[in-house]
């Protein structure tokens, strides 16, 4: 196929905040040089921002740095006012931790409670008037390499592509954005990340495979004597008998709480669905009491690269550079990543400029690693890196305790590394021999269903498109996940997308309604034959989050 081309000194995919904030040094540097640059960043959100969900209790140590005003200008949100973290026992009772009992890298005094999507789409706003250029509604669809092998940038994907594969009328090709150096910032478990990671080889040399979670978030509208600004609450425990994670209400601006739970994916019963357990635990008396009379305005789902240190990729190869949860840069001991991959766009950024000064172009970054190692991200990810990996080993109470000391008492730097090395697709058991859930039907006022949950979070796809849930072998799903595990997509997803139905001779089929999927990429991580492969659909498609 013939393509249209344009080049750029740096192309830029996905404008999250690894992204945008890479743009942004990039460009300061630049003018700092009077240099001229030419910057471009795809997004595959119809809007920036329109992908965007997290927690968020944001650290602006990497906005201080980048933007020192921020605050003055910025939809910077709630600053955090009080901290409260709980122990579940049960359905009905609670107990809460002093603050010398919790690790202090869970202390949020000068954080804020901020929606990341509406800092996102301030953030481009800076780099767009530093001279950013920066296409929304376009998905990065493949890599284009040079004829050496070296990454060249990227190609858009084609607009107006039937079901059949067939153009339709209004096809348009996508495009081939050429580039001295790419930075790939997708977030976590990007589509073409773990393609060149494949590439390239770059977790060869990782001290563990990657781990993740998947994390839901709910906004409600609460009564204001039923509003607290700044209220942090994290919790453990109930409902997450059969998994490990845990809960979070905070207390945001305009008496809204954004509520949610995050749930490992290295969770072994396949009856579990982690999308029931999110419903049940708003039914807690320490949820519910905050959430009565209130009204749910918003919902949203997202997996989350939570292996930390020892879990990171080389993130450089000939003519690109991962960046933030791309690479996998969260910091699980705070649950941020936010201020850790504008961080790592950052460093990204510095030794890109680098390069182009000495008029280089699609080599690999030599000086990232220095960087890297010298920085106050690289420390903070060491200080944690047992973090989980304990948690897994020894369970929450004995990891939690482990956690507290190593924190708290020795900054994160007791001499000892815990590995977990179970990948978490491989990690459920034979559906025959764990115990069924009964999970209680939602009652429409403080639990819902997956569909009407889907329709509040503005998620929409061109139907007439190819299914951008891919399975490398179409009998799996019925001969080997139904009756080992019975299929356990139905459960994982957040969203109703995989369906058993069973047609009139009653033979079993799996049905992918992929218009409900919120790109949360947890199908891609967790299907046990890793045999599904999520792929960018035509750009535009997916939710629309108005203030994640």
């Amino acid at each position: 196929m013939e393509r249209e081309s344009m080049e750029f000194d740096v192309v830029i995919v996905g404008a999250g905040p690894a992204g945008l904030c890479s743009a942004i040094r990039l460009m300061q540097l630049a003018q700092a040089d009077n240099k001229e640059l030419m910057v471009c960043v795809v997004e595959k959100g119809s809007e920036v921002g329109a992908h965007i969900l997290s927690g968020a209790v944001v650290s602006p140590r990497a906005l201080d740095e980048l933007l020192p005003n921020w605050r003055d200008e910025a939809p910077r949100g709630q600053a955090v006012t009080a901290d409260e973290i709980y122990l579940l026992k049960d359905a009905e009772n609670s107990w809460q931790a002093p603050p010398a009992l919790t690790p202090h890298t869970m202390h949020n005094q000068g954080n804020y409670i901020m929606s990341m999507g509406n800092m996102c789409r301030w953030l481009a706003q800076q780099a767009e008037a530093l001279g950013v250029e920066i296409f929304p509604g376009f998905a990065a669809a493949e890599v284009f390499y040079n004829d050496d092998g070296a990454v060249g940038g990227v190609i858009t994907g084609d607009m107006g592509v039937g079901a059949d594969g067939e153009p339709k009328d209004g096809f348009m090709p996508g495009m081939i954005l050429k580039a001295k150096y790419t930075i790939f910032a997708e977030g976590c478990r990007g589509h073409l990340g773990k393609q060149l990671m494949a590439q390239f080889e770059l977790n060869k040399n990782t001290a563990q495979p990657q781990h993740y979670a998947i994390g839901f978030k709910e906004i409600w509208d609460i009564p204001a004597e039923q509003h607290q600004p700044g209220l942090v609450v994290h919790t453990g425990g109930w409902p997450l008998t059969d998994a490990s994670g845990g809960g979070y209400l905070y207390h945001a601006e305009d008496n809204q709480v954004w509520v949610g739970l995050i749930i490992d994916l290295n969770y072994r019963n396949p009856h579990l669905s982690p999308f029931d357990e999110f419903q049940r635990y708003k039914h807690h008396p320490l949820i519910a009491n905050t959430l009565k009379n209130g009204k749910r305005v918003s919902y949203g789902a997202r997996a989350i690269a939570k292996g930390g240190l020892n879990s990171l990729p080389k993130m450089t190869m000939p003519g690109a550079i991962l960046a933030g949860c791309e690479a996998g840069t969260l910091n699980f001991s705070k649950i941020k990543g936010n201020h850790t991959a504008m961080k790592s766009g950052m460093l990204v950024a510095e030794s890109i400029f680098t390069a182009l000064q000495a008029n280089r172009a699609n080599d690999e970054i030599s000086d990232f690693d220095d960087k890297f190692k010298a920085s106050w991200l690289y420390d903070e990810l060491y200080r944690s890196r047992n973090f989980g990996a304990v948690m897994h080993k020894f369970g929450s109470k004995l990891g939690g305790a482990y956690n507290t000391i190593d924190q708290n008492l020795f900054g994160g730097k007791l001499p000892f590394n815990f590995i977990d090395l179970g990948s978490d697709h491989a990690q459920l058991i034979a559906a025959r021999q764990m115990p069924q859930i009964a999970y209680p039907k939602p009652d429409g006022v403080l639990s819902f269903d997956k569909l009407s949950s889907v329709y509040i979070s503005n998620t929409n796809h061109e139907e007439d498109q190819p299914c951008h849930l891919r399975l490398q072998d179409s009998l799996i799903p019925v001969q080997q996940n139904l009756p080992e595990y019975d299929e356990p997509a139905q459960r994982y997803c957040p969203a109703g997308v995989y369906e058993i139905i069973r047609e009139n001779d009653g033979q079993p089929q799996l049905q992918i309604n992929s218009q409900n999927c919120i790109h949360c990429k947890t199908c891609d991580i967790k299907d046990p034959a890793q045999n599904i492969n999520w792929v960018v659909p035509e750009g535009g498609g997916g939710p629309n989050y108005p203030n994640m």
